[in-house]
């Protein structure tokens, strides 16, 4: 009786600290996606909120998903900051998209590029392609993990310099999720790269 009651405290001791890790982060993922949900509808409400809850515990429930490893830092405060300037981003961008629409046309040009693949996590990755798609106007198109890259098209660039002003643009949201997701090797590296890009650099 004593061995096999200090077997199950073990089992206990060992498995807890993994099911708490794994509560942790389905619960962030879940969080994401009651973000993407209400930003999709506009509405900060407590019906949206709830909502974007059930939703994103039914696709997490639903698709079974495989666990997710550890260590994905998790910084809420930042994590805010990331929403708002989704919000913010979405009414500039569709503003743009506006413009463009009723200065060109048909006409209206768009422009396909390389950007750095930061991150080496699936999920950071798969928050930064999300959140750029949520801005009129843009998508991440492919992501290269051999070459580190990933392609994103933008309305609008009509010559490099415009170019080079959509690629930052990505590079920024790569940034802005990064610093609430990501590690902070991986945020000098994005910062990095914005820098020279400003400077007139190209991506490496």
């Amino acid at each position: 009786m004593t061995g096999s009651g200090r077997v199950s405290a073990s089992r206990v001791s060992v498995t807890r600290p993994g099911m708490v890790n794994q509560l942790r982060a389905r619960t962030v993922e879940i969080a994401w996606l009651t973000l993407v949900w209400v930003l999709l509808w506009g509405t900060f409400t407590p019906v949206s909120i709830v909502g974007g809850v059930l939703v994103g515990a039914a696709v997490i429930a639903a698709f079974r998903f495989p666990a997710p490893g550890p260590h994905l830092p998790f910084r809420p405060v930042r994590l805010l900051a990331l929403g708002g300037y989704l919000a913010y981003d979405m009414v500039v961008s569709g503003a743009e998209v506006s413009w463009q629409t009723l200065r060109h046309g048909p006409a209206a040009r768009g422009a396909v590029f390389a950007v750095p693949l930061v991150s080496g996590s699936d999920r950071v990755v798969a928050v930064v392609a999300n959140a750029l798609s949520l801005s009129p106007g843009a998508m991440a198109l492919q992501i290269d993990h051999e070459h580190r890259l990933w392609h994103v098209y933008a309305l609008g660039p009509r010559d490099r310099a415009g170019v080079e002003r959509s690629r930052r643009r990505a590079l920024d949201m790569q940034r802005r999720v990064i610093a609430a997701l990501g590690t902070p090797a991986e945020l000098a590296e994005v910062e990095r790269h914005m820098a020279r890009v400003g400077s007139g650099g190209g991506p490496r």
